[in-house]
């Protein structure tokens, strides 16, 4: 799977009560999907994920993705504490036809685990899930950062396609691309224009319109209107290594010059063309422009994702007219001067 450019790590909105608002989750997927974003990530840190249960989980994973544009590449968090509950997740997020899972690190006995406990963790996932696997690493939410040598040996698996790097850290996003260089290469689908072909792409759909006639009416001389087939999706393909993506938009720009194929950000979710900017400026070299633009995010992004966590992007959100609302509990709402910082750094990022 071609995981390159910018994700939206997807936030979960509640009710006042905590339950999971559904409808706006539906909308602020469908906004993700009108804009130039790669694709989404729903269930990760942003998504609150930790703090859902297993059938919240299964349902969040569901109405997203059948609110979701077809040609947003979908990835879904699906980590859980033992082998079996992430394999079990991985399933739906297959029946869902998401393109991709994110797996982190089990937390609870870690430290009983030793590198082979992890390397077993995530090898024994990607052996039995049926859709490709990222890595993330989170060490600032999950207190260990995958060793370096560790997601080289992870990079060698068939169905480890790449990594979600969270550190923070250019000089760890350097030696994961150099040490993952030498990963096995996958031939993937792309479009013509070199863009992801999703696995809702790929699903067959029945004809709007379309009916079946009786043979009486057919004889009767009855018209039977029924639409055109769809157009074959013409596609290409792409040779890819191993994909390495930021979570920090703070340092997007230095991370994509470093090799990484693009990044998913909680700034995305409240600021998707800022941050698309920043990467369409890269990527066609005008790095003049990128600079002006990665300078316009990175303070705000900080700020706001980066101190004050989940609280700040929420309401990042609800200033910028995506549905973020109150995180769950225990985290709480910023304050009032919180809400009014968010909203001053946000003023010329409105989108």
């Amino acid at each position: 799977m071609l995981i390159e450019g910018i994700f939206a790590a997807v936030p979960t909105p509640f009710y006042p009560d905590e339950r999971v608002y559904y409808r706006k989750l539906e909308a602020n997927m469908a906004r993700y999907s009108r804009s130039l974003l790669a694709g989404m990530v729903v269930l990760g840190t942003t998504g609150e994920a930790v703090s859902l249960d297993d059938g919240e989980t299964r349902d969040v994973m569901a109405v997203a993705a059948e609110a979701a544009s077809a040609q947003k590449v979908l990835v879904a968090g699906i980590s859980r504490e033992s082998v079996r509950g992430s394999i079990a997740l991985a399933e739906i997020a297959a029946q869902h036809h998401y393109d991709a899972v994110l797996v982190r690190t089990p937390t609870y006995f870690l430290s009983s685990l030793s590198p082979a406990a992890i390397l077993n963790y995530f090898r024994t996932v990607a052996d039995h899930s049926p859709l490709p696997v990222l890595l993330y690493n989170i060490p600032r939410f999950v207190p260990y950062d995958i060793p370096i040598d560790v997601v080289a040996e992870l990079a060698q698996h068939p169905n480890i396609v790449g990594i979600k790097d969270s550190s923070g850290s250019l000089t760890r996003i350097k030696a994961t691309v150099e040490a993952t260089r030498n990963a096995p290469r996958r031939t993937v689908t792309v479009t013509p224009v070199f863009e992801a072909v999703t696995a809702r792409m790929l699903v067959p759909k029945t004809d709007v319109g379309s009916f079946l006639a009786s043979a009486g009416d057919l004889a009767g001389g009855v018209a039977v209107s029924s639409a055109p087939p769809a157009p074959a999706l013409r596609t290409r393909t792409k040779e890819v290594g191993f994909q390495v993506m930021t979570g920090s938009a703070a340092t997007l720009l230095e991370s994509l010059q470093l090799g990484a194929s693009g990044a998913t950000l909680g700034f995305a979710a409240c600021a998707p063309q800022a941050c698309q900017e920043v990467y369409l400026a890269w990527k066609d070299r005008d790095l003049k422009l990128a600079e002006e633009k990665q300078k316009r995010i990175a303070g705000p992004a900080q700020r706001i994702v980066g101190e004050l966590g989940i609280p700040g992007a929420k309401h990042a959100c609800d200033f910028n007219g995506y549905y973020g609302g109150r995180p769950r509990s225990p985290l709480l709402a910023v304050s009032a001067a919180e809400r009014s910082e968010i909203e001053t750094l946000l003023a010329g990022i409105r989108n």
